[in-house]
């Protein structure tokens, strides 16, 4: 079976899984999705002045008392910590990749961090790696229901069961 890469992502994690067959597939259930790593968006757990210096955006008092409204570009500085952690998504893919001679990569994520990782992933990921997109929060599943979703879509080959 070839092996595969499933990245499971939202706004603040990252969660990077590996298909895995049952050792003695006779008395074990299989395959399963085993937790290789889990990546962190530092930027989007901070808060307020964790983050930003001032917390409320686009105004600023002059010596009058009138207020003066601005653009302070934190839109753009979300977007690029947003970047960042897209590259670092990138960076583990492609060492798991590696390791593990994956031959696919199942990518689930939000829309627009999705969008952010297209950019990067084309240009670093072997080009033997077959990819599949899935524009999809599911960051929460427990790998059994990760699992049991994307065979569900055909994405995965489903899990058989063996009893006892």
């Amino acid at each position: 079976m070839n092996q595969s890469i499933v990245a499971v992502i939202d706004g603040t994690k990252a969660r990077l899984l590996t298909l895995e067959q049952a050792e003695v597939p006779a008395y074990q259930s299989g395959p399963n999705l085993v937790e290789r790593d889990n990546i962190s968006n530092q930027a989007n757990e901070l808060q307020g002045k964790d983050l930003w210096s001032n917390t409320k955006t686009g105004r600023n008092r002059s010596a009058g008392g009138q207020a003066h409204g601005y653009d302070d570009h934190r839109q753009n500085h979300l977007d690029e910590f947003e970047r960042n952690f897209a590259k670092e998504i990138v960076n583990k893919i492609v060492q798991l990749s590696h390791s593990y001679q994956a031959q696919q990569l199942l990518l689930v994520a939000e829309p627009k961090i999705l969008g952010m990782l297209r950019e990067v992933l084309t240009s670093q990921l072997p080009k033997n790696l077959k990819i599949q997109e899935l524009a999809k929060d599911l960051c929460k599943l427990k790998p059994l229901e990760l699992h049991e979703y994307l065979a569900h879509k055909e994405m995965l080959p489903a899990r058989k069961v063996v009893s006892h």
